[in-house]
């Protein structure tokens, strides 16, 4: 039985175990908060875990608010709209409760409250990050429900340019927050179709991390162990979401790989980012479907790496084709559609998506750098089932 309870200082404090939901107030107050904001989504909002996390604010004398206008791929808006509520209610700091996109807005909220500058003034590009005021940024305390994006112990956010219809990523190291709960008991009633695809996002952030050709050797060796607690207890938590031990073990994969992606990530975000924001399909959906076509298309540069790994989950046959018979074996076993046309990313999605692929800010460190025409391929291959 895996020791389910344990405080980490690495890579910012984390306190994990089921129940550890009812030591949030005094981490507020900790952390110096009087006037939080809670950011969720609004499934989660009309949930009876959000209502008990705000009256449990409350009751310990926090004047503990609520935001939960926030889409399934978070928009500009979205964080426009979460200042103004930060403002009008008076608050102090940001509770990030939910899954990745809650994350995502509320790391996004508590940096701009204090910004004079718009939300795409401090996109991941160059040196954008000194343009942010320090000083008006206020922390975060995150609690995720679902165990994929890992976004509780990342240091940006993904927001989607509804203009533009891209996804920035916009980046501060501060953004990290303060303090993560990971409380396996919040995921349990996460239905087997997202603690599926949220799973296989965690592994994307593992594998894609161990295939990045970036020096890293302790993102590497964390990549490892978060690819192998989601060979061992991904299809766990799916069969029976009520398993603690598979639920916290994935939390803490996710949490992993979010954090072994330092080393950068690939092909499979570039092309995940800019078919989320053109047909607001589920990110860790496309990854989990993307998976296999961009290994296979990594093939060549990847093959020393995935044998390695492949000793490392004790597949049979190391080298690459275990692994990939291991990813396709995975996906069936828990649901995952095997092309995107059975999402519903249609045939002229090539030769809209490799240009944006390009451009998107993972391709940089994926193993092989591959043009606009190569990426349309690979997504044709993906959108048709062809591997």
């Amino acid at each position: 039985m895996t020791e389910l309870t344990a405080n980490w200082n690495y890579p910012t404090a984390i306190k994990a175990g089921p129940g550890r939901i009812r030591e949030l107030p005094q981490q507020c107050k900790d952390l110096g908060m009087h006037r939080p904001l809670l950011v969720t989504d609004p499934g989660l909002a009309a949930l009876p875990i959000i209502a008990g996390a705000v009256q449990s604010c409350r009751d310990a004398g926090l004047a503990c608010g609520l935001f939960s206008r926030i889409k399934g791929n978070p928009t500009g808006q979205n964080v426009d709209d979460g200042v103004a509520a930060f403002h009008a209610g008076g608050h102090d700091g940001v509770i990030a409760f939910g899954g990745g996109s809650a994350l995502d807005a509320a790391k996004a909220i508590a940096l701009m409250v204090g910004q004079t500058r718009p939300l795409w003034d401090f996109e991941d590009i160059g040196d954008n990050y000194k343009r942010v005021n320090v000083a008006g940024m206020v922390p975060v305390v995150a609690v995720p429900t679902t165990a994929g994006t890992g976004s509780e112990v990342g240091r940006a956010s993904v927001i989607t340019d509804e203009n533009a219809h891209v996804k920035r990523i916009i980046f501060h190291a501060r953004m990290l927050p303060a303090l993560v709960i990971l409380d396996a008991e919040l995921t349990t009633a996460l239905p087997p179709r997202l603690t599926a695809a949220t799973g296989m996002d965690a592994l994307s952030h593992n594998l894609e991390a161990l295939c990045s050709p970036v020096h890293h050797p302790m993102a590497t060796g964390i990549g490892m162990e978060g690819s192998r607690l989601v060979h061992e207890y991904l299809k766990r938590a799916v069969d029976d979401g009520t398993d603690l031990e598979a639920r916290h073990c994935m939390l803490v994969a996710s949490s992993m790989g979010a954090t072994a992606f330092q080393k950068g990530l690939g092909a499979m975000h570039a092309l995940a980012h800019p078919l989320g924001a053109l047909y607001d399909a589920h990110h860790g959906t496309l990854n989990a479907i993307l998976m296999p076509y961009v290994l296979k298309a990594n093939e060549p540069a990847i093959t020393g790496t995935m044998t390695r790994l492949a000793r490392y989950l004790d597949l049979p046959r190391p080298g690459f084709g275990a692994v990939l018979d291991w990813v396709l074996a995975l996906r069936e076993a828990i649901g995952i559609p095997h092309a995107l046309s059975a999402i519903g990313i249609p045939g002229d999605a090539v030769g809209r998506v490799g240009e944006l692929a390009v451009k998107d800010g993972s391709a940089a460190t994926n193993p092989i750098p591959y043009t606009a025409q190569e990426y349309d391929r690979i997504l044709r291959d993906a959108i048709d089932g062809t591997l």
